[in-house]
């Protein structure tokens, strides 16, 4: 089956996926005048297959005026720096990522087993620099599409954040949960406090949405809330 280069959530709102089919992803919100939010930018290598997705939905990086990331980690702002260039758009990240993006280190992460080690070298733990024009704080609402709201789940990194698209009911939870063979934390050894993120991903739970969109794994369309609240309730 030939992959999708982007995949329709609700009007307006599409997941790019950068890593196979679903493993990382990024994601476009179109507004009214046909600009375009992107939300994380996938590893060093992924702005080609983010521009493919863009031409997928008819728009190039002339079209994206704002570069949102949900934390500074390589296959979320690796290929920051390269689209931030390609399309002059400024980039916003919260506060507390913002040294990380704009030195291109990665936050202290904790663990250290043999999976955490693997993934951390497949990832990598620099990436490029990339300035931060808008430093975020929870509670922000940016003007996308009539509102995309900053929900701080920190513990997967301390400027972590979940992005709740209101008018389209669509939830971005980065890596707060992933969705990879079904609902479940993030790997332990990629978080700065993976009890903080067990903790704050609660916050998920209360909000309210039809579709869980995960940077890591396919979305969620079928009483979305309700798996995530499941989960939470079962393992949190």
């Amino acid at each position: 089956m030939a992959r999708t280069a982007a995949v329709p959530l609700a009007p307006g709102v599409w997941r790019i996926p950068t890593v196979g089919r679903a493993m990382v992803n990024s994601y476009a919100f179109v507004d009214d005048d046909g600009s375009v939010t992107l939300v994380d930018c996938g590893v060093r290598r992924a702005p080609a297959r983010i521009v493919r997705g863009l031409a997928a939905i008819g728009k190039t990086p002339a079209d994206v005026t704002r570069i949102v990331l949900t934390h500074a980690h390589a296959d979320h702002a690796g290929g920051a720096a390269e689209l931030a260039r390609r399309t002059g758009a400024p980039v916003a990240a919260h506060r507390a990522d913002v040294p990380y993006a704009e030195s291109g280190r990665v936050p202290p992460q904790g663990g250290g087993n043999t999976v955490g080690r693997f993934l951390t070298r497949l990832a990598g733990g620099r990436f490029p620099a990339v300035a931060v024009a808008r430093p975020l704080a929870d509670g922000d609402v940016l003007p996308v599409g009539g509102g995309l709201r900053v929900v701080h789940t920190p513990g997967h990194s301390p400027g972590h954040v979940s992005l709740l698209h209101e008018p389209t009911r669509v939830l971005v939870t980065g890596d707060a949960l992933f969705n990879v063979a079904g609902v479940r934390w993030p790997v332990r050894s990629f978080c700065t406090d993976f009890r903080m993120t067990q903790r704050t991903a609660h916050v998920l739970g209360e909000l309210d949405y039809d579709v869980a969109a995960f940077t890591h794994g396919p979305e969620l369309t079928d009483r979305a809330r309700e798996q995530v609240r499941a989960f939470l309730r079962r393992l949190g």
